[in-house]
């Protein structure tokens, strides 16, 4: 059975989130590509809780380019972390290709402080 884009990429999340885990003080920083916008949030999985989200829908109603919106939610990101008390974080690219706006949001999160 052939699989769909999507499905691959469900299968490499997986595969990722066998290895990746967030802790209270090393919350694990998620990231979900759409077609439109982009979204990212803090996630303590040792309880379950989101720390801190932020997505282009929440930050600008206005036109841009994508890679440019996706550095701003990584600024955001980190800004959202550091009132939070939180320095460091475990990037999971949610099975995405670390290329593009999922970069970008990264490059975004290290220049606003977060280290990954």
């Amino acid at each position: 059975m052939k699989l769909s884009k999507n499905g691959k990429r469900l299968r490499r999340k997986v595969r990722i989130r066998k290895k990746v885990n967030g802790t209270a003080e090393c919350p694990r920083l998620c990231v979900f590509r759409s077609n439109v916008h982009i979204y990212a949030q803090l996630v303590n999985d040792e309880i379950g809780e989101t720390v801190a989200s932020t997505s282009t829908q929440v930050l600008s109603k206005g036109k841009g380019l994508t890679k440019e919106r996706a550095t701003e939610v990584g600024r955001e990101i980190a800004k959202l972390a550091k009132e939070k008390n939180v320095e460091s974080v475990v990037f999971d690219r949610n099975g995405y290709l670390y290329h593009g706006r999922v970069q970008a949001l990264a490059d975004g999160a290290r220049e606003g402080g977060l280290k990954f």
